[in-house]
């Protein structure tokens, strides 16, 4: 393996001193945007004053966890902290709206022995740590008040692939969030897997994002990325992309080689909400990679998006469908940067009999049918689908998604038992361990296929169904749904599961009767996957819950579908979602505002 990552801050720094290596947009006092950047030589001035300044407060293998909004800082917190081989633990300032619980368990978890944040979030902070039950840390360390004169007081220490470099808590879509341990190794591997099927131009190439840093995609895309190569990262708070998302587009419009990314609902809000006036004043054509992932993908958002922003110099190649999760860093696969997007629809029924059958025609022609986007191919890692016996499936047939590579993380943090259940699997006659991801995907025609998550399948008399696709349903039955605010699971009962809807409510749901809604919403699930529902609920905006990262969780749905939160449609809000008005909203408050 090629040297720690991290160590090519200094290199950086002595190679390219004056070059911008990170450069944060803010918008909070300015709607043109304030420009902040930190040059390679100044990222590696901050990180080693932060190191000597950590050094007085944890040793090596301690935890730090980073409770500070998105910015400068932020990144200056976590090189500090590798520097130091101090384990830093990325999360966010307490005042994100929502996540107070998801907050206090990870933080818990961490058992961190300081605190970084800065001097406006400081208040926050300590009103936090007050009422935490976690053990008090020994110090809470402002970022933005370390005197860079410490930094010549800082030893460099060798650093080892097997050293932790952080603990990446899980967004919890599916149980309570876990601390995934990321390894100088892992941390090194996935940022250059990424970057190889970006195929980026060291020194040229930039990144441009939104993403929150406390996500495993913004950390790596955001932070990591450009250490690869010595290249320079733009970004901005991800309420500033939701406030007016035409700002993302603006920022890859200054660039001639750039790159970027967002889960599908970015793509599906910033096509609904750019006008044509905001379209003639971009140029797209130095776009080269828009990374889709972190969410189910849907081809109708990407073909949109494609053919909104075409008038704008965009490739639709430039389009890229790709798969990950915390466990592997995050970079899985994704399509090779020169190939569209490709969309294939398959035979619903064989698809939930495990079997992965094409359909001629696009989505909806056939009677019977799921459109699932290609996530492409993995860079420097071995990814088999894996039937429930522990058999690998040949190519056409649904099983789990396993994953080997350097990128994979060896453990949850202090959880031994789900350590074993998934990092710790075996495939027979082969050596090695292999991550059991918890989805189910198909491989067809040499390329990944995402089908749905195991935990959240739907059997209902003994038949499976993938809640996406009835989740598409139920928003494409009445103009009164919002799109991509919808929840389908199930719930027990006497003899089998029932399923259970939750969508909250359109703009064009105004003065509509609900019970039309309903009755449409009904014959349509009935038609399209002989199901009927046990219950609808047209809920009000924010009343579905997603995950940090943006996802819906449709667990915490159905737990609080079960203890009345909801009462009748919309009366309620479960611990997580977001009031608002606008389809990106809430996913992105919870997505690292």
């Amino acid at each position: 393996m090629s040297e720690p990552l991290i160590v090519r801050v200094a290199r950086w720094a002595r190679e390219i001193p004056d070059a911008p290596a990170y450069t944060f947009l803010d918008y909070a006092d300015s709607p043109e945007g304030t420009r902040n950047t930190l040059s390679w030589a100044g990222a590696d001035l901050r990180a080693r004053a932060l190191a000597v300044r950590l050094r007085e407060v944890a040793r090596p293998g301690e935890r730090a966890a980073i409770l500070a909004p998105q910015g400068l800082e932020y990144v200056v917190a976590m090189l500090g902290a590798m520097y130091a081989r101090v384990i830093a633990v990325p999360l966010f300032a307490p005042d994100l709206p929502g996540h107070a619980d998801r907050l206090i368990r990870a933080y818990a978890d961490a058992d961190p022995v300081c605190v970084l944040t800065t001097s406006s979030a400081l208040e926050s902070v300590r009103a936090f740590i007050d009422g935490c039950p976690a053990p008090r840390p020994k110090a809470v360390v402002t970022l933005d008040t370390v005197s860079g004169l410490l930094a010549d007081e800082w030893e460099p220490e060798p650093v080892g692939p097997g050293d932790l470099a952080y603990l990446q808590y899980t967004s919890g879509s599916t149980r309570a969030p876990a601390g995934v341990e990321i390894s100088h190794g892992n941390f090194t591997a996935n940022a250059e897997q990424l970057w190889k099927a970006f195929r980026a131009t060291p020194r040229t190439s930039t990144a441009a994002l939104w993403l929150p840093l406390f996500h495993d995609m913004g950390l790596i895309a955001t932070i990591a990325a450009p250490m690869v190569g010595g290249n320079h990262a733009v970004f901005m708070d991800p309420v500033a992309f939701v406030m007016h998302p035409v700002r993302w587009l603006r920022m890859l419009s200054a660039y001639d080689d750039v790159f970027t990314g967002g889960p599908n609902f970015a793509y599906e809000y910033t096509a609904s909400r750019v006008t044509e006036e905001e379209k003639a004043t971009l140029d797209l054509s130095g776009v080269t990679v828009m990374l889709n992932g972190a969410e189910p993908l849907r081809g109708s958002t990407i073909n949109r998006f494609s053919e909104e922003f075409a008038v704008c110099g965009l490739r639709p190649e430039a389009h890229t469908p790709a798969y990950g999760l915390a466990e592997a860093t995050v970079f899985v696969t994704a399509m090779d940067r020169d190939l569209p997007a490709r969309v294939t629809v398959f035979d619903r029924d064989e698809l939930t009999a495990g079997r992965a059958v094409p359909v001629g025609g696009a989505y909806g022609g056939h009677p019977r049918a799921s459109e699932l986007v290609s996530c492409g191919v993995p860079t420097g890692q071995d990814v088999v689908v894996v039937a429930a016996d522990g058999t690998v499936r040949p190519d056409g047939e649904v099983g789990e998604i396993w994953v080997r590579g350097p990128n994979v993380a060896r453990a949850y943090w202090r959880d031994a038992e789900r350590t074993a259940e998934t990092f710790g699997n075996v495939l027979e006659g082969e050596e090695g361990t292999w991550l059991r991801t918890g989805d189910l995907g198909v491989i067809h025609e040499g390329e990944l296929y995402i089908t749905g998550r195991i935990k959240d399948l739907i059997i209902v008399d003994g038949r499976n169904h993938y809640p996406q696709d009835v989740e598409v349903t139920v928003q494409e039955a009445d103009a009164a749904v919002r799109r991509d605010h919808v929840a389908a699971f199930a719930v027990p009962g006497e003899e089998t599961e029932r399923l259970v809807v939750v969508a909250e409510r359109s703009r064009k749901a105004a003065g509509r009767d609900p019970a039309e809604v309903e009755a449409r919403v009904r014959a349509a699930v009935a038609k399209n996957h002989d199901l009927s529902l046990h219950e609808f609920l047209l809920a009000e905006a924010g009343a579905v819950p997603r995950t940090s990262s943006g996802k819906i969780a449709r667990r915490a749905c159905a737990q609080a579908y079960l203890d009345g939160v909801f009462g009748t449609a919309g009366a309620g809000r479960p611990e997580g979602a977001v009031a608002g008005n606008d389809a990106a909203e809430s996913a992105v408050a919870g997505a690292g505002a």
